[in-house]
């Protein structure tokens, strides 16, 4: 990864925005492939009626920073086709249905002006489309699903010249969010490379070819088996991405901060997803819990970002980051006044408080690090951050050769 791409492992947070046409039906992003809804009447029943009259990128940004991320990612177009800015390819946009507007310009200033990163989410599927091969199908569409060559010809141009539009239009974008397993003769090489002569700083996830720089794992935390690799989990505050009236399964801030410690725990980034009301407004739900993760996160953001991958296990009491020859605990379950840690092959040369600099008392033998005398309970419900100064770069005692681990002990 070159310096361009240097923030991406500074940030280890972004916010994912899924906002379009679909959120006038409040019952998620995908309800139109659900619900086998011709496409006139989506255009009648939901585009015309998308008017994002209190849209404001600006509260999106302040709320952003608020909770301690470094970029935000917007669908600048779904699977549904509506493009969020005044498309020159079609007439299926924010500039003639709906808001009658643009909505990604307003976007990228205000990210920009806030100091963070700028990323454009972006599905080469697309339903709407007459050359694509179909819009109900229950899995995504094979190499020969298209009517005919020409079909496809013409529909490759057609994503091509939007993708054109998002990377010459607003300046410089940070970060390209490709979607959709769709299929593999979209000449995918030829399009990023096209896009990074435009803007050769920018980040590309894996899900259109190759070149790309990203991995990612969708409602799931799985570092790729390639240590070096650049990653990230991209997941949802409730159960969908798009605006669901009736999904009041919210996670909490204390989930948030465990899935933010185990992304960074193996050296990724976590991109967690609101999803605005038709309005533009972020459900009050979702605002109040990234604030409050946010809280946490100014108080430990040293053990978060720049964190580095880590040969150490799991355990039962929290999470671990690491960088450099530093270890940060996360403990999240109370132990009582002493916690073992037997994974550490390093001397250990200090032990303190993260938040308060305060020295935490410890023992180590060749194999157990005990911290002692530790306050019950614990005065953090989020997750409390001991630092262990070390010698060295950390080492296990163990390796661990699997990829099994306990989901939720932690």
């Amino acid at each position: 990864m070159n310096s361009d791409h240097a923030w991406f492992n500074r940030s280890r947070y972004g916010m994912f925005v899924h906002w379009g046409a679909y959120s006038v039906g409040a019952r998620g992003e995908w309800f139109r492939n659900r619900e086998r809804i011709p496409q006139e009447e989506y255009v009648r029943r939901y585009a015309e009626n998308f008017h994002a009259e209190r849209y404001d990128p600006r509260e999106w940004a302040a709320l952003a920073k608020e909770a301690g991320m470094g970029y935000v990612v917007l669908t600048a177009r779904h699977h549904d086709g509506f493009a969020l800015w005044p498309t020159r390819c079609g007439e299926f946009h924010a500039g003639n249905i709906g808001p009658k507007r643009d909505l990604v310009g307003p976007f990228v200033e205000a990210m920009r002006s806030a100091g963070l990163k700028v990323g454009l989410y972006y599905s080469p599927a697309d339903w709407s489309h007459p050359d694509y091969p179909g819009p109900y199908f229950r899995d995504w569409p094979g190499t020969t699903d298209w009517a005919s060559a020409e079909a496809r010809e013409r529909f490759v141009a057609y994503y091509r010249a939007q993708l054109l539009e998002l990377m010459s239009d607003y300046g410089r974008i940070d970060y390209l969010w490709y979607d959709g397993c769709i299929p593999d003769d979209l000449r995918r090489s030829e399009v990023n490379e096209a896009l990074l002569r435009l803007q050769p700083h920018l980040l590309i996830t894996e899900r259109n070819g190759k070149p790309s720089h990203v991995h990612v794992s969708e409602q799931a935390i799985r570092p790729p088996r390639d240590p070096q690799a650049c990653w990230e989990a991209c997941m949802t505050l409730n159960n969908n991405w798009g605006w669901h009236a009736g999904d009041r399964h919210w996670k909490n801030a204390a989930e948030v901060v465990r899935m933010l410690c185990e992304t960074a725990s193996g050296g990724g980034n976590l991109l967690l997803n609101v999803g605005p009301k038709p309005d533009g407004t972020i459900p009050e739900e979702s605002a109040r819990i990234l604030r409050e993760a946010g809280a946490w996160l100014r108080r430990n953001r040293e053990s978060i970002t720049e964190s580095e991958r880590h040969p150490l296990s799991w355990n039962n009491w929290g999470r671990v980051t690491a960088r450099g020859e530093r270890i940060y605990l996360h403990i999240r379950n109370c132990t009582g006044p002493e916690l073992c840690f037997a994974e550490l092959g390093n001397k250990v040369l200090r032990v303190r408080w993260l938040e308060t600099g305060e020295p935490v008392e410890f023992t180590q033998t060749a194999e157990r690090l005990t911290l002692r005398a530790l306050p019950v309970p614990l005065p953090d419900p989020l997750a409390n951050v001991v630092v262990l100064e070390i010698e060295g770069r950390p080492v296990a005692l163990t390796a661990q050769t699997t990829y099994w681990i306990p989901g939720e002990h932690a």
